[in-house]
């Protein structure tokens, strides 16, 4: 068994017991109650307005979207994937690949996007990946992805938007 296929069985059990609610009862540090301030913050309330529920129980509640879902795992074309919290860009279209897993996934950040943090929830050891300027819960990144850097960094689609690039004129 692979690092990839014990990532998503971990995943599938996570959705089926409810990955946010055993988060809220281990008392694991969410978005949503870290005691970190970031540029762009807002109440509990606001976020639930600003989001749909998708998204805040990703970003805000370190939840996991299910696989195979988002339309922007199949999203190719030139642009940036920003984070759906505060429309900060994250990631260059040229470093997405497809990993297989059911999530967009990228070898790299753009530069100063992301912060990351040990994740030991679930009894896994993981590296959980943040929206630097929103605190939002992006998703993971894992050491089994492409040259150059060999990083996969699998994101929930729901924590992010895409803006095409704009064509030549």
């Amino acid at each position: 068994m692979n690092r990839r296929q014990v990532v998503m069985g971990g995943a599938l059990v996570g959705l089926l017991v409810g990955c946010a609610s055993l988060r809220d009862i281990a008392g694991a540090d969410t978005p949503k109650n870290s005691t970190e301030t970031f540029e762009v913050s807002h109440s509990d309330a606001e976020w639930r307005e600003l989001l749909s529920q998708e998204q805040y129980d990703v970003l805000r509640d370190a939840g996991t979207e299910t696989p195979f879902t988002s339309p922007l795992n199949d999203e190719h074309r030139p642009g940036v994937f920003g984070c759906a919290g505060c429309a900060l860009d994250l990631f260059a279209s040229t470093t997405k690949f497809d990993s297989g897993t059911g999530w967009p996934s990228f070898w790299q950040a753009l530069d100063n996007a992301v912060i990351e943090k040990r994740d030991g929830t679930l009894g896994m050891a993981r590296t959980e990946v943040r929206c630097r300027r929103c605190g939002g819960h992006l998703g993971h990144v894992f050491d089994d992805g492409p040259e150059p850097t060999g990083l996969r960094y699998c994101m929930n689609g729901a924590a992010l938007t895409f803006r095409a690039a704009s064509a030549p004129t």
